[in-house]
């Protein structure tokens, strides 16, 4: 599903917001949302930025949206963000379900052992994993459903 070489400043930019957008409800396994991703020549940081920010206005006022719409059209008539603050990466309802694992991980585990055993967590054909640094990796999702206490043995065994 990749648009870009993994070292290319597009790929580097759209790791930027990936989480926001799929927080969002943006799904990058649609075929038109890849294309227009693709199409994208110019412009690809504002297009991420102003999404993010429109539908965000949109839900604020109870307006409805459709977020894969929305980026589509913000790629293709490369749209400037309006309102943007960075800050905005940082609200809740824009961390994906890895980063509020990530987050809880800290609070049950403490930061030094969940900094040991989780070595990343990423997205790969939209779904979200943790990579653990003993190798093993599971979905986030699944990492949800068990228990804290199970996880921890996964991943430290």
């Amino acid at each position: 599903m990749w648009f870009w070489e993994k070292d290319s400043v597009e790929y580097e930019v759209f790791k930027q917001y990936e989480r926001a957008l799929v927080a969002i409800g943006v799904n990058f396994s649609l075929e038109e949302v890849q294309m227009a991703l693709e199409d994208c020549t110019y412009g690809l940081e504002n297009a991420l930025k102003s999404t993010i920010d429109y539908v965000l206005w949109l839900q604020k006022n109870e307006k409805q949206f459709f977020p894969n719409a929305i980026l589509i059209s913000a790629l293709r008539e490369q749209w400037k963000p309006r309102a943007w603050r960075d800050e905005y990466l940082e609200l809740p309802m824009l961390e994906s379900a890895g980063q509020r694992w990530w987050n809880a991980a800290a609070s049950r585990w403490g930061y030094d052992v969940r900094n040991r055993l989780v070595a990343d967590v990423f997205y790969d054909e939209g779904t979200e994993f943790i990579k653990f640094t003993n190798g093993k990796e599971m979905t986030v999702e699944t990492a949800w459903h068990w228990e804290w206490e199970r996880v921890l043995n996964y991943a430290n065994s």
